[in-house]
């Protein structure tokens, strides 16, 4: 169980770290439409897509990334107050009441959109440059799937969570300032 969890996780991580650079992407192209439209009062009729392909790119595949490293929000407030047991058992459930319907549907729909727009070799009509976005939607299926399968894992720690009382350990990769703090907070009182 270990090896499919951190393996899922892996491909969740390298996956969000590889399409992190759309950030860097959409900087370098806001950049020079601002640029080219207010210096050089020349605008570009291909920015806009590029920029919302690559904020669209980003926030997919970011999903499977922010699930796997548990970043996504919930009312920690509450949740984390509970033993480990009852929150592998909360997850657990909505996981399969909620997440599960969901990324099938993302994923199953998702795959219906591509498929028709490859068929149709569809192009954007926001723009006269009339960019190729069939690439682009070929990415919802994608998310879908990759949430799909670190939904999986996560099902798997819920699972070991409710019979070991106790969550196994995430890959490390960045941590949140709050995190970080709390730790070096219990390492100075030790």
């Amino acid at each position: 169980m270990d090896r499919f969890v951190y393996t899922i996780e892996g491909l969740s991580v390298w996956v969000g770290r590889a399409f992190g650079w759309c950030i860097l992407i959409l900087t370098l192209s806001v950049s020079y439409e601002v640029f080219v439209r207010y210096v050089l009062n020349s605008p570009t009729v291909w920015a806009m897509d590029v920029m919302i392909q690559m904020y669209g790119a980003l926030f997919l595949m970011a999903g499977p990334y922010a699930l796997a490293q548990d970043a996504h929000v919930r009312g920690d407030f509450v949740y984390r107050l509970f033993p480990v047991k009852v929150q592998a058992k909360i997850d657990l459930t909505l996981y399969v009441l909620f997440f599960f319907p969901g990324m099938l549907a993302l994923f199953w729909f998702g795959a219906e959109i591509a498929a028709d727009s490859w068929r149709y070799k569809e192009v954007s009509w926001n723009s006269p440059a009339r960019i190729q976005i069939y690439f682009f939607k070929t990415l919802i299926p994608a998310a879908g799937l990759l949430l799909i399968l670190q939904g999986l894992a996560e099902i798997c720690r819920c699972i070991r969570a409710m019979k070991e009382g106790k969550w196994m350990d995430r890959l490390n990769d960045v941590q949140e300032t709050e995190q970080l703090l709390m730790k070096e907070a219990e390492e100075n009182k030790a």
